[in-house]
């Protein structure tokens, strides 16, 4: 029974901007995506008796149609029907990581997973662009995920350009287990907030996209100048964010008052807030002085790192 066994990494928003409307009914935006060392594990195998199951050791993770793995194998078969005729079906385990519902693309990084391993199990022979460009049409966050790295993202987050590798910076993460925000809804209530503001013109739209490519927090990136890219971070979504949900603003400010930490943030969404700080050391003194401060059991914490890849293949079998 041939199978893959893959590291799916989560991502942090180190930017993001809301600039306007899309006319798919999406949001234009600019944002500097980041992979980090919190991944899960994805193993992809061969199935005889039917096109595809999904297993995953975490109780909230659905494992039918809703799953975003199941999606990304589905949309496989549709558009390679001569591949599974000829291989049969997928088995998909998942040993999650990374927080459910959290904004760290725990969702999109395990169907990217799914893309590149089925591609490896069907003997596709895919590039990486053409991965990408399927991982599209299932989220905007896809096709990051299977790049990875240090990536500006524009239109919905499809667009990639690539960034000079940031790694071994150090970061601390903290999550509640029983809080979720929607995607949905932080977008929506954005739009209902601050959309007078936006961006109506096509051109102006696509001239705002471009200016992130020579923003501040770039020139940081391209200078590995961590306290200038610690200054320049942002994300707009923590404008409807913070105000409706206190313990996500209550972790920013916390992470904010301890010594070592350079700057903190939401990640996309929430309500995941992490900080940057300035060595190994430091973020673990920080998760510690965070949890004397927060003793709650529903509180994840996690100590990671910035990475330079995607996904990627640990072992193979067959």
């Amino acid at each position: 029974m041939r199978s893959y066994t893959l590291i799916a990494p989560a991502k942090i928003n180190l930017y993001l901007e809301i600039i306007g409307d899309r006319s798919d009914g999406y949001h234009e935006l600019a944002m500097i995506l980041q992979s980090i060392g919190l991944a899960d594990e994805i193993n992809v195998q061969s199935l005889s008796n039917q096109p595809i199951r999904v297993n995953c050791n975490h109780p909230q993770v659905p494992t039918d149609k809703s799953n975003l793995a199941y999606r990304a194998a589905a949309l496989m078969a549709t558009q390679f029907p001569q591949a599974l005729a000829q291989y049969g079906g997928v088995e998909i385990t998942i040993n999650k990581h990374i927080p459910v519902a959290a904004g760290l693309a725990g969702g999109s990084t395990n169907a990217a997973a799914v893309l590149v391993g089925i591609d490896l199990l069907w003997n596709l022979g895919l590039t990486k662009s053409e991965l990408e460009e399927l991982g599209a049409t299932l989220g905007s966050d896809v096709p990051f995920c299977v790049a990875g790295g240090t990536v500006i993202a524009t239109g919905r987050g499809e667009q990639l350009s690539p960034l000079p590798n940031l790694d071994n910076i150090y970061i601390v993460l903290a999550k509640y287990r029983s809080l979720e925000v929607s995607t949905a809804w932080a977008y929506k209530t954005y739009r209902q907030e601050f959309g007078s503001s936006y961006l109506r013109d096509t051109e102006n739209l696509a001239a705002r996209a471009a200016a992130v490519h020579s923003a501040p927090i770039v020139k940081g990136i391209l200078n590995k100048d961590i306290g200038e890219i610690a200054q320049k971070l942002h994300n707009d979504l923590e404008r409807v964010v913070l105000p409706a949900y206190p313990q996500v603003s209550q972790l920013r400010e916390l992470f904010a008052d301890q010594q070592g930490v350079l700057a903190t943030m939401m990640s996309g969404s929430g309500p995941t807030v992490f900080a940057l700080v300035e060595s190994e050391e430091q973020a673990q003194a920080v998760k510690l002085q965070i949890r004397a401060a927060l003793p709650d059991e529903d509180l994840e914490l996690f100590v990671t790192q910035t990475v330079i890849h995607g996904i990627q293949v640990t072992s193979s079998v067959g």
